[in-house]
């Protein structure tokens, strides 16, 4: 069971691709890939359920609500069953259908559930499962496949006491409800033969669809054909004595009796898909492939209104980039072996506090596309420079696309010569301590590129690669000396400093020549203490020191050896790399293809967690992308299924205390978070006392920021009123006093 206010974690989750709605007497209740939402219709208050809340961030195929039980059931395509007590938003997982040892893992997802009577009917890729609503446990499993074979159900309905099951390729089965035995497969008859995809009761008639997109009815064992649909239904379901039917671009409205009210035609807007509709309260409430949740009626069936909450335009996120009080993602990829055909064309997405998630469309970014990183001007965070993986180097001004550089205007290369706005792979981007903003250029002679600030290009090529036309890059990293640390999949990490002459080296695989485990470099980053920190595709290595570019001909790298239950061991062994950012403490997070996050000390030494979708709310194990914001210590964890962050203390000491914020202020009964002091010095000593002058916390920064819970020594959360935050540097030359309100 699970059932907690997360103060720690936040998700970012798109519900723009809805995968199944349901509804009760006063809210609707949207489905996305691994979330859902549930608005209440009278009020329009909106409510998202994710990771943080305690879903699997597996992928949803259903969504039911019990109105009788007050309970919301989550299907998903692994046979996962996740039962929400919408009484006190407890959570419990079955895995009953996902440990089950005679059904293949690929078979188990779930199509349909249906109640009846107290129990739900749960249509899966193997048969019919049978689930207690009162007892939250599950009862018999029906194959009823030929000799109680496995077979897929799509869909179950109750009519008269008979159960109704369409089998994929065995028509309509049926049997008395009633009947004790039901798991015996002798029990179900064949009531009408062909291919059938849904069937569902109305008040009064059992409504069958058919491949052939034809609407029946059922009159004694045989249907009778009513109407044809121009689509294949994808949906059909039973609402508010309407029966409505979904195809891709229609809605269809039927009463009890199976005659058509009204429809909904989408079939001139290409660019939405539908996936599911319902009918409450006289609306019609349509899921999209797209755009979320759309609402209509039936008098004005061309006009919608987008009900959908505030999020990102998609769940995977390539690439995140903070600036200071919010985000910039984008969604275009390359594969692992940095081929990012199919070309994506997909819009930039900016999320700002108190403002929220908006979108600039693909149609105002001069047709980049694949979008694969992100870089803001260090003295303007309005300048913003995106990097396309096909076009080049896009970038906006005052947050709005402004320009792209390709081969036409810049010294940026073309893999072909013919097409000088095409196949422009710009990948690493990163600013140099002069606004000199550095970019890859992949699988051209000249692999490096710079805009300086004067607006001046320049192309440089790489001289340790014997076949620059074959390399692909990866992220990039600046030093303090001007060195630019360059990853690529297969000549290793390079390092090029144009200032000493265009000196070049490489770390590559082989202990003479780098010590890398592979010339397969995915991740780079240089902490505070100038150690260069290289993430390959087959583990970690650590150089001691960036300087050494400049005063030796050959790098070497060391792994970081610690001890594990008292065997020395390689820390991320064999691990695929894909991330590493180091925090204000010099802490460093380590992101991964399949193990999730590595959270650990500045030397390596200790790990103070891994963070998987096993025990926190990340929703999948690999990490596409991980960025600290740096006022206010959020890490954004960017994976395959979706983004979180977790509010820590990973930011920068500053030199001075003249910056230093305490927020929320005041905190307010509904929040039930931390309060964060943030702009502090490294190791500043932080007290807080109430009015009255009794210390109720004390710690001291490991960066910039301090966590306080609002609880006092004895663990108890502190009374209403005024409290003072009294912050001294180490050496105590400066100090600070701030002030801040507790309501509860």
């Amino acid at each position: 069971m699970i059932s907690q206010q997360n103060n720690v974690w936040k998700g970012y989750f798109s519900y723009n691709s809805i995968k199944d709605i349901s509804q009760s007497t006063t809210s609707f209740y949207g489905a996305a890939e691994n979330s859902y939402f549930k608005r209440n219709v009278a009020t329009n208050e909106i409510s998202t359920i994710t990771t943080v809340e305690g879903l699997s961030g597996q992928t949803i195929s259903q969504i039911y609500h019990s109105e009788a039980f007050k309970k919301t059931i989550i299907g998903h395509v692994d046979g996962l069953l996740i039962v929400v007590n919408e009484k006190d938003g407890s959570m419990l997982n079955v895995v009953d259908i996902v440990n089950k040892p005679s059904v293949p893992p690929n078979m188990k997802k779930i199509n349909h559930i249906n109640e009846f009577n107290g129990k739900i009917y749960i249509s899966t890729d193997f048969g019919i499962c049978v689930f207690d609503l009162a007892t939250s446990e599950f009862g018999d499993t029906y194959f009823i496949g030929p000799n109680g074979s496995n077979i897929q159900i799509f869909q179950t309905t109750v009519f008269n006491n008979t159960i109704y099951a369409v089998a994929n390729g065995y028509g309509l089965l049926s049997a008395s409800v009633n009947n004790p035995n039901l798991v015996d497969y002798n029990q179900w008859a064949m009531t009408a033969s062909g291919n059938w995809l849904n069937v569902t009761a109305t008040n009064t008639d059992i409504a069958l669809i058919n491949v052939s997109n034809q609407l029946y009815k059922l009159v004694g064992n045989s249907p009778v054909f009513l109407t044809a649909f121009n689509q294949m239904s994808l949906d059909a379901r039973f609402a508010e004595n309407n029966f409505v039917v979904t195809t891709q671009n229609y809605v269809y409205v039927f009463n009890n009796q199976l005659n058509e009210i009204f429809r909904v035609d989408n079939s001139v807007d290409t660019a939405t898909r539908f996936t599911c509709a319902t009918v409450l309260n006289d609306k019609v409430y349509i899921g999209t492939q797209e755009k979320g949740v759309l609402t209509t009626t039936q008098s004005n069936s061309t006009s919608f209104l987008n009900i959908t909450p505030n999020c990102p335009d998609r769940n995977r996120i390539f690439a995140v980039k903070s600036f200071s009080n919010g985000i910039w993602t984008v969604y275009g990829d390359h594969t692992i072996y940095y081929n990012p055909f199919p070309l994506d064309a997909l819009n930039v997405s900016r999320f700002e506090d108190k403002v929220g998630w908006s979108s600039i469309p693909y149609s105002d970014l001069f047709s980049a596309k694949s979008i694969v990183r992100i870089e803001t001007h260090p003295d303007d965070e309005k300048k913003v420079f995106f990097s396309s993986y096909h076009s080049g180097l896009l970038s906006f001004q005052n947050n709005v696309p402004s320009l792209i550089y390709n081969a036409n205007n810049s010294s940026l290369q073309t893999i072909l010569p013919q097409l000088p706005t095409e196949n422009i792979r710009v990948n690493g981007l990163a600013f140099d301590k002069n606004n000199n903003l550095w970019m890859t250029n992949s699988l051209v002679p000249n692999g490096l590129h710079v805009l300086r600030s004067n607006g001046q290009w320049q192309g440089y090529n790489l001289p340790v690669l014997q076949n620059p036309s074959v390399v692909s890059y990866g992220r990039m990293a600046i030093d303090k000396n001007g060195t630019k640390w360059i990853c690529s999949n297969s000549g290793g990490i390079i390092g090029f400093n144009e200032n000493y002459n265009n000196r070049c080296l490489r770390l590559t695989e082989g202990s003479d020549v780098g010590n890398l485990p592979t010339s397969d470099v995915r991740a780079v980053a240089v902490d505070n203490k100038n150690k260069l920190w290289i993430g390959t595709a087959y583990g970690l290595r650590v150089m001691s020191s960036v300087d050494s570019f400049l005063n030796q001909d050959q790098l070497t790298s060391n792994s970081i050896i610690i001890l594990e239950d008292g065997l020395a061991q390689e820390l991320l062994y064999n691990q695929f790399i894909t991330d590493i950012v180091v925090d204000g403490a010099n802490n460093k997070w380590i992101g991964t293809a399949g193990a999730g996050v590595f959270y650990i000390s500045d030397d390596g030494q200790k790990t103070f967690n891994i963070f998987t979708k096993e025990n926190s709310p990340l929703p999948n194990n690999t990490i596409n992308d991980i960025e600290i914001n740096k006022v206010t210590g959020e890490v954004f964890i960017a994976t395959e299924g979706g983004m979180v962050s977790y509010r820590g203390n990973a930011t920068s000491g500053t030199e001075n205390l003249e910056n230093v914020v305490v927020f929320p202020n005041p905190v307010r009964p509904e929040y039930s978070g931390n309060v964060s002091i943030a702009g502090l010095i490294d190791k500043s000593n932080v007290k807080i006392t109430d009015i009255e002058g009794n210390l109720v916390f004390e710690a001291v920064s490991q960066g910039g920021t301090v966590i306080w819970d609002t609880k006092n020594f004895g663990g108890k959360k502190v009374a209403s009123g005024v409290y003072m935050v009294m912050v001294s540097a180490e050496d105590g030359a400066q100090t600070k006093v701030k002030k801040v309100m507790i309501v509860r």
